[in-house]
């Protein structure tokens, strides 16, 4: 009896070891995938340098494909919590880390240009706190148009103000779910927190934009893989998809597999221009150019070789 009862007494104690072995490797990997406490986050993204990539974009509008430039900036910064704006001066007690991306299009249409511009604003560390504001807007011959998203609590305020009758002047709430504006600083942050299987996620600020349709929570599902493509790198990347259910659109971002999971291209189908005969096309974008820098302090006339280094052209 005795034995019996020391047998199972030391089988529980190494099933215990085992247990706590396997949440210890659990809490080690998760904390090695967010990587926001590395040294190699730290310094690649806390050196008062921002991160700005140049794209080749080749842009849907109206059925036809217009060539123009894309460029994302990726850049720390402290932003306030409760005013949901940049932290300068005055109390800190309630501003965080963010990673703030600016992703900004210019292409043209015939005669006349577009401008795009979405600002993202999301917290390092996501696991407290999901993206805290999206603001985006949009400038072309007809008129211009602003939209911005806070989040509130648990739900999302949205403001949108437009030069067109339909949409006006509105403000309205959506329930916090996955912004497809946010999977770009998830993607940097840590590509292991992007959801895959089936889930509710806001489509995009910009292609609701191009769209003219309602900005609302939509059903998706995801995946992200290892892929090869040669064209964009000798390593294995990854790829992120998504595949909306009631909307004809899909997206997928292409990026480095390993820190600091630089974006390398990315697709978005969808039907591009108006009436019965609309056409389903591919948006694109390639990386061309990159450069580390603290592009608001390079503003003198000097500094414009680095729009050459860059590579831009609109």
């Amino acid at each position: 009896m005795k034995f019996i009862q020391q047998f199972y007494t030391r089988n529980f104690l190494i099933l215990l070891a085992v247990i706590s072995l396997a949440c210890s490797n659990a809490d080690s990997k998760e904390k090695g995938h967010s990587g926001v406490d590395t040294d190699d986050f730290k310094n690649y993204w806390y050196a008062g340098e921002a991160e700005i990539t140049r794209y080749q974009l080749e842009q849907a509008r109206y059925g036809e494909i217009r060539k123009g430039d894309a460029v994302l900036i990726f850049v720390t910064e402290d932003f306030l919590t409760d005013k949901q704006v940049k932290y300068e001066f005055g109390d800190s007690k309630n501003a965080t880390s963010i990673l703030k991306l600016n992703f900004v299009k210019k292409f043209y249409t015939g005669i006349y240009p577009y401008s795009m511009m979405t600002s993202v604003f999301t917290p390092v560390d996501m696991k407290k706190q999901s993206t805290l504001k999206v603001t985006t807007s949009s400038q072309e011959w007809c008129g211009h148009t602003f939209m911005q998203l806070n989040k509130r609590d648990d739900k999302y305020t949205v403001t949108v103000r437009s030069y067109f009758q339909s949409e006006g002047d509105k403000n309205f709430e959506l329930k916090t779910v996955l912004l497809e504006d946010e999977i770009w600083t998830k993607i940097r942050i840590n590509p292991h927190s992007l959801p895959t299987g089936k889930f509710e996620i806001i489509p995009g600020s910009q292609f609701a934009r191009l769209r003219h349709i309602p900005y609302k929570v939509e059903k998706a599902q995801a995946e992200l893989q290892e892929i090869t493509d040669k064209a964009l790198s000798e390593a294995t990347i990854q790829m992120y998809s998504i595949d909306y259910e009631n909307i004809e659109r899909k997206l997928s971002i292409k990026f480095e597999k390993n820190f600091p999971h630089r974006i390398l291209a990315w697709e978005e189908s969808y039907p591009s221009g108006f009436g019965k005969n609309v056409k389903i096309l591919t948006t694109r974008a390639v990386k061309t150019h990159s450069i580390k820098s603290n592009y608001w302090a390079r503003n003198k006339l000097s500094d414009s070789y680095l729009r050459d280094e860059l590579g831009l052209i609109y």
